[in-house]
């Protein structure tokens, strides 16, 4: 992935200093935080992994600039690179202005608007405090776990974590607030795969004009997109963690549903060719 021509973003917010302990079960070991990670982000049940992830034991807050090391500084490129993207896009396409989210850097645990965010979550957005909350310790599971290396695959977990910032923004998230509260697990969970696969669908649409506009691919960087895609769709990690497939508790979609909306944002660059819930797959 080339970011040569990406801004680094100065909405990265740093609380990685902090040390943040895992509760009274004490340390569960990196394998261990990150099989729960997966469950729990991407729609498994994590007892089915582990018999218990313990609530955080603590948590601290740091800089507000954009991080030295080298991780650091590339998600503060890609933060960058979506934010000048989304900004010519909300102009173009909303005759909007993009409100830029904050993303956060953190260890273990952390506080956020929607509680107590843990690795075990995953990456993910709090609609509350407009903030991306991210462990990097997910891109390294990414790899030596999920099999799903390279700079582009991180870079569409953050842009999807991004696509979640715009369904907000779009007032997405209002709209179908209700649904996915609803008492009927599996329409609840259909609902929030129709939010996933759309937030899958904006990440390509980013990468659609970050490419147009900046010139930010290179050759296998969509490949590795989409075998990230493939290797957190729910169908994936349900078979991994428990040996069959639970159709009806997918909440993100699964490998061919991820990989194909991704592509179509990709292919297309327009919002409108994101609409999953007119969609039928």
């Amino acid at each position: 992935m080339r970011l040569n021509r990406s801004r680094t973003s100065s909405n990265v917010e740093d609380r990685r200093s902090g040390r943040s302990g895992l509760g009274r079960g004490g340390s569960l070991g990196i394998g261990g935080i990150v099989l729960a990670l997966v469950a729990m982000y991407f729609g498994v049940d994590p007892n089915v992994v582990l018999n218990l992830v313990d609530g955080p034991a603590s948590t601290t807050s740091g800089s507000t600039v954009a991080p030295d090391d080298p991780q650091g500084q590339f998600v503060a490129k890609v933060l960058g690179d979506t934010e000048e993207t989304w900004r010519s896009i909300f102009a173009t396409q909303t005759n909007g202005q993009y409100p830029e989210p904050r993303l956060v850097l953190y260890r273990g645990a952390t506080s956020t608007a929607c509680g107590m965010g843990q690795a075990a979550m995953g990456p993910f957005y709090c609609p509350a405090d407009q903030r991306v909350y991210l462990d990097l310790a997910f891109f390294d599971e990414m790899q030596r776990r999920l099999n799903a290396p390279g700079d582009f695959a991180q870079a569409y977990v953050i842009a999807h974590e991004v696509g979640h910032h715009v369904q907000n923004v779009l007032g997405i998230f209002e709209k179908h607030a209700a649904e996915r509260q609803q008492p009927d697990r599996a329409r609840a969970n259909a609902v929030s795969v129709r939010m996933e696969l759309q937030a899958d669908c904006y990440a390509g649409v980013w990468a659609h004009h970050a490419q147009a506009q900046r010139a930010v691919l290179e050759p296998g960087d969509v490949e590795e997109a989409l075998a990230a895609a493939s290797a957190v769709g729910d169908d994936t990690l349900q078979r991994k963690a428990q040996g069959h497939v639970v159709p009806d508790a997918f909440t993100h979609g699964s490998a061919a549903q991820r990989m194909r909306w991704f592509q179509r944002g990709l292919d297309s660059g327009q919002l409108r060719d994101c609409d999953t819930f007119a969609a039928g797959g």
